[in-house]
């Protein structure tokens, strides 16, 4: 093998409409997907399902990525990741990026793969926590992509990374920035609140590590910080199921209940600044948490392409070239 061909990067992530008139067409990719939404009889209604549900979320949907500038910035912070990763592991790697439900989709990025000669590629899931409804539907998707399109390409992926190291510790270094946020005679009194995302809990029940993952993140992350309060909840729950508990509304108004005052929002399961963050934490938690009595509210950095995440984020690819 010729050790000096180009080695691909490859990061998944979800990704998120590029513009307002996007917002309805990703919404019903999102909900096409079965990984994602199970119906009770199969496939036959999901595509129906789809574009009913994207019809009736997009008004309010369109609401929120206007509030926060007309699109999603993950695709941005994606490229800026996976260019950052590439740079720290030096010349012979190739960034790419691979959006599950938004442009640019798996098929384009392995065509143009082909025509750049990578023959050998890391796939890397942003998503830090395994589940099947993120990080195994992508996987799944660029399998089967790659199979088709490219089929000369040898690839290995990570899947899975809650408990690497260097995460943990940018994790923790966007914490005590967080902190900072405010006065130094309060400080010992804030109190953390790990937000993830929520997943429906016949998910956890058939065996998904989601959750096992996630509370391993945060322990590993509070080791290295100061003895402070914290709390974990589950934001983004919507819809007839039954979700995971509890929901990071209901986290803060047990917090109000006890006279908390004082609170730092942390997105544990999100690596970069999405509608979720912007929108769903920076305002309409934000609002209800200040609505229900809590003072000061702020939430820590996200990670984005903070050099001790993208360094994170080559060692961790190094280590799993070297296996």
């Amino acid at each position: 093998m010729n050790t000096e061909k180009p080695i691909g990067i490859v990061l998944l992530n979800m990704g998120g409409p590029d513009s307002l008139e996007a917002v309805r067409p990703f919404l019903y990719n999102l909900f096409s997907d079965r990984d994602l939404i199970q119906l009770p009889l199969g496939g036959l209604l999901q595509k129906p399902f789809a574009r009913l549900i994207s019809f009736f979320r997009a008004r309010k949907v369109v609401e929120n990525y206007r509030h926060i500038g007309g699109s999603s910035p993950l695709l941005r912070w994606t490229e800026r990741q996976a260019e950052a990763i590439a740079a720290h592991l030096g010349p012979r790697y190739r960034p790419y990026v691979v959006m599950r439900y938004w442009k640019p989709r798996a098929e384009e990025v392995l065509r143009q793969m082909a025509a750049d000669g990578i023959e050998r590629a890391v796939v890397l899931s942003m998503y830090p926590h395994y589940t099947g409804a993120t990080t195994g539907s992508s996987v799944k998707e660029f399998r089967q992509v790659a199979e088709r399109v490219h089929p000369g390409l040898s690839f290995s992926v990570i899947e899975e990374w809650y408990n690497w190291p260097g995460y943990l510790d940018a994790l923790a270094e966007r914490i005590e920035e967080g902190l900072g946020y405010f006065h130094e005679l309060i400080r010992d009194d804030v109190q953390i609140v790990f937000s993830a995302h929520a997943l429906p809990q016949k998910f956890i029940d058939r065996g998904d590590p989601y959750l096992e993952h996630v509370m391993s993140t945060v322990k590993g992350v509070m080791e290295r910080l100061p003895e402070l309060p914290w709390r974990v909840g589950f934001q983004s729950r919507s819809g007839p199921v039954q979700w995971m508990e509890p929901g990071t509304e209901e986290v803060l108004d047990l917090l109000a209940e006890e006279g908390c005052q004082t609170v730092l929002m942390v997105p544990v399961s999100f690596v970069s600044d999405h509608i979720e963050t912007l929108h769903e934490v920076d305002v309409e938690y934000a609002q209800h948490a200040i609505g229900k009595g809590i003072r000061l509210f702020f939430r820590s950095p996200s990670l984005n392409d903070a050099p001790s995440f993208t360094r994170a984020m080559a060692d961790l690819v190094q280590a799993h070239l070297e296996k």
